[in-house]
């Protein structure tokens, strides 16, 4: 069954407990407008799907300058899957996200919600992708987590829920957390004192309990068991639920894309990649190590070991670091004696006479390497200025003269104009014909006046980079 295929079966056989919920969705929401929201069909032909999702050690990071992530990894492959590009933003606050859904300015909410009642009257959620219990976090035992076990003091610890009664209990500010809690009070038949706490996330939460700020807190349980892996001081064996659903969330006023999230879910969760990408980020012993390594977001923030040396030199102009650390990522690696089978060099990739024309008298050396790169894109964004005016829409001419040089990129310019595009914006206009390039239709045209490229290098090479640097602009400063 190929995919367009699929993807109209999707559309036409939607799963039936979806069928069933929508004309009772429709009549629950009252705050939009159906013609507003944007459904499957309207996804489509925009090209793009935009989500969010929650930024901690699990469900979106950015680990060694590449974007990762359980969540992520879903969202990417349901994306290819429907041929859309993903558009991701960030936020831990769960009711912005409802409302912003609500109000159509997102697509999907993507993160491990709990299904519950109380939120099925504001949301439609998927199917689930995962399942998880809710667990208490303690604190086992006081002193430092490295330090020898004889100087540890260990703390009485909770394991009947019974005991809950009087405690203070910190969590998200209204999370299924907090709701799964004043349940348990009303079941154990004594009050817990629930405390809603608007500023933090999860994991902040479960940082304050492992240094004895707070007492208590609750987590779902695959994620408390990646943070055990870099908390080891906090206990997680208490569970306070059942094992519940975890599911993304939809407009309910989207019934098209909620069916093709379900059947694509359905399929998706028997697979082996599946399989793989949930034991990667909930199953892997090495999550602490990574966490920790100071190359994850989380925690320490580095994109390379040349994080200092990119900002200070993009700081002597008007770039973005984090745009050039996107840069260094596509053409080395951040490794610095990379070469290419050209003789490009280093971490931007400079051509020995390149790094002579900008003063690069080492071109192994990371700081000089990172300072000629950057004179380049000042000096193609100086020429190119003369032609595309925008700034923004600039960048991405820049971006592919870096690549492929600036000759192929006004050969695609002219091209463009010649048969009728926008030789001033890239996006299927000019990006069309660098593409194209090497087709001999096209490099043998009378307005080319630098024959055959290898277009398909300079097309994704401006795409990566720019979906790369939104990644770390999410989480990134």
């Amino acid at each position: 069954m190929n995919k367009k295929f699929l993807l109209f079966f999707l559309l036409l056989t939607p799963a039936l407990f979806s069928t069933c919920r929508q004309s009772e969705h429709r009549s629950q929401n009252v705050e939009t407008s159906f013609e507003v929201i944007p459904d499957l069909p309207e996804i489509l032909k925009s090209g793009e799907i935009r989500v969010v999702t929650t930024y901690n050690s699990t469900d979106y990071f950015v680990y060694k300058g590449l974007p990762m992530g359980f969540q992520f990894e879903l969202l990417q492959n349901f994306a290819d899957f429907t041929g859309v590009k993903l558009s991701v933003s960030v936020n831990n606050n769960l009711e912005e996200n409802i409302q912003a859904l609500q109000n159509g300015e997102i697509d999907i909410i993507a993160s491990s919600l709990a299904v519950t009642r109380e939120d099925e009257v504001r949301v439609a959620f998927s199917e689930p992708h995962s399942y998880s219990r809710q667990v208490l976090i303690q604190q086992a035992y006081k002193g430092k987590m490295n330090g020898s076990p004889k100087n540890r003091v260990f703390n009485e610890i909770i394991r009947n829920q019974l005991e809950l009664g009087g405690k203070s209990i910190y969590v998200q500010k209204k999370s299924a957390f907090a709701l799964r809690l004043r349940n348990l009070s009303n079941e154990i038949g004594d009050s817990i004192n629930v405390v809603e706490v608007p500023d933090y996330d999860v994991e902040q939460l479960i940082a304050l309990v492992s240094e004895g700020e707070i007492p208590y807190t609750v987590c779902d349980e695959n994620l408390a068991k990646v943070n055990k892996n870099f908390y080891p001081n906090i206990d997680i064996e208490t569970a306070i639920s059942f094992p519940q659903k975890q599911a993304w969330a939809v407009n309910k006023n989207a019934p098209e894309l909620l069916n093709a999230v379900n059947n694509w879910l359905i399929g998706y969760k028997r697979s082996a990649r599946y399989n793989r990408t949930f034991d990667k980020y909930f199953l892997n012993q090495r999550s602490g190590h990574i966490v920790n390594s100071g190359f994850h977001s989380v925690k320490g923030g580095l994109v390379s070991t040349y994080d200092d040396f990119i900002r200070k030199e993009s700081a002597k102009t008007n770039w973005d670091w984090r745009l050039i650390a996107s840069i260094i990522y596509q053409e080395s690696r951040f490794i610095p004696d990379a070469q290419s089978w050209t003789g490009a060099q280093g971490l931007m990739q400079l051509m020995p006479e390149t790094a002579k024309r900008f003063g690069v008298e080492s071109v192994e050396s990371p700081r000089e390497n990172i300072s000629g790169g950057i004179k380049l894109l000042q000096w193609l964004d100086k020429r190119l200025a003369l032609r595309v005016s925008d700034a923004n829409e600039r960048l991405k001419f820049v971006l592919a003269s870096y690549n492929v040089g600036i000759g192929h990129v006004i050969d695609a310019m002219a091209l463009a104009e010649k048969n009728g595009k926008d030789p001033q914006v890239w996006d299927e206009n000019v990006d069309y014909y660098i593409l194209n390039k090497s087709k001999p239709s096209y490099y043998n045209d009378p307005v080319v006046k630098f024959g055959y490229c290898r277009g398909e290098e300079p097309y994704n090479y401006v795409k990566e980079i720019l979906e790369r640097y939104d990644h770390y602009k999410n989480v990134i400063r």
